[in-house]
Formats: C-alpha cells, structure tokens, sequence
C-alpha cells in the first residue's frame, strides 16, 4: 500500500483528490494539511511514502515546505502538484528536492499513475517542465562555456575577431606562432566549436568584443 499525504490550500481539491485516490486499491491518504507548516510537520512525523504538494499556500508556501522537509528527511518522496509554470517557482522546488513536478491540469490518472512511478524511485515531470529544465541548462551552460579561457586565450580570442590570422597574432603578442595555434586549439575546445568563425561568432553572441 502506498501512503500519501496531501498538503493543498484549497479543501475542495484536498476532498477531490482524496476521494479519487481512495478508489484505488494501492493508495492510501493518511493525512491532510492546509499549509506548508502543518504539511511539513505531518510529513516529518507520519512519514509517507509520497506527499503530493502545493506550491502557493499561506503561512509556509510549498518551495519552503519541501526544504524542511528535505532537510531533515532526505529520501522524501516529494510530488508538486500545482498550478504554476513560473521560473520563480519551478527551478527552486526542484532544487529544494522535490522529486516530480506536475500541473493541476493533468488527468486524475496521471495523478496516480505519477504516484505510482515515483514511489518506485522514478521522476515524473511534466513535458513543458522537462522542456523549460533544458532549455535553462542549455543557456547556463552556453553562457559560461567562456569562463574557462585564460586571460591569453581570451586575448587571442579578440584578436581573431578583429580578423587576425594566427601569424598576425604571434607578431602582435611576440610569441611563437606554434603557440597561437596551440591556444586557439585549446580555445576552440573550450568553446565547443570546430573553427575559428564560429568562435568569432561565440565572442560577438556573448559581447566579448567590444
């Protein structure tokens, strides 16, 4: 049997999701809160195989709930159920632990079948969250991909942007020419493109030139 404990503000969907829930042979609510703070204490106390939780409540919202509760109960399984797709909201519940994320518009059964996977150690997450989760890593990663230059890289990366070729490059700086090449090889790695142009591209993109 699966126990569940649901922390929402509103009764009416506490009362929704509770009757459906208990038509399934598997599940179990043992508990009810109407606020992170209640909910947090429950979930600490009873401790539930899944807690299906809310996001904006009064008292203690469920971002700050699911932190308590992760804090001090690391294996929490935690399911947000919510109506809200915000970057406020989404990026800090999932890094606060929360283990699968999904709308109040989903259907009743991918409730349930969500419940199900994620007790057996899976992540379920809503297709438009998967979707925001990478495009944040993508920019994240994209926009520090520079930090790893070295200031000489970096210089030579400017130079090639003003159109230099690597022999301009080794007069200007007075060092060897197989030197250049050897930065703009480490560089053009670091970058994560395969010629010069697209790393003169990278360097105007990320306002490196100026």
């Amino acid at each position: 049997m699966i126990r569940v404990l649901l922390i929402d503000d509103h009764e009416m969907v506490r009362m929704g999701v509770h009757a459906y829930l208990s038509t399934q042979p598997d599940i179990e609510v043992i508990g009810e809160a109407e606020n992170g703070k209640i909910g947090s204490e429950m979930a600490l106390d009873l401790r539930p195989d899944i807690i299906l939780m809310d996001l904006v409540m009064d008292v203690m919202d469920g971002i700050e709930a699911t932190k308590v509760i992760i804090d001090q109960w690391r294996s929490a399984k935690i399911i947000v159920v919510t109506s809200f797709l915000d970057d406020e909201k989404l990026y800090p519940v999932i890094e606060a632990g929360a283990t699968s994320y999904l709308l109040k518009t989903s259907g009743a059964h991918h409730i349930v079948d969500a419940i199900r996977a994620t007790h057996q150690g899976e992540s379920i997450l809503e297709p438009r969250v998967t979707g925001k989760m990478m495009e944040k890593m993508r920019q994240e990663k994209e926009m520090t991909l520079h930090d790893d230059l070295t200031e000489r890289e970096l210089e030579i990366l400017l130079l090639m942007a003003q159109g230099k070729s690597n022999q301009d490059i080794a007069d200007d700086l007075f060092i060897a020419l197989k030197t250049v090449k050897t930065h703009v090889s480490n560089l053009l790695s670091k970058l994560q493109v395969t010629d010069r142009t697209q790393a003169v591209i990278y360097a105007f993109k990320h306002d490196l030139v100026k």
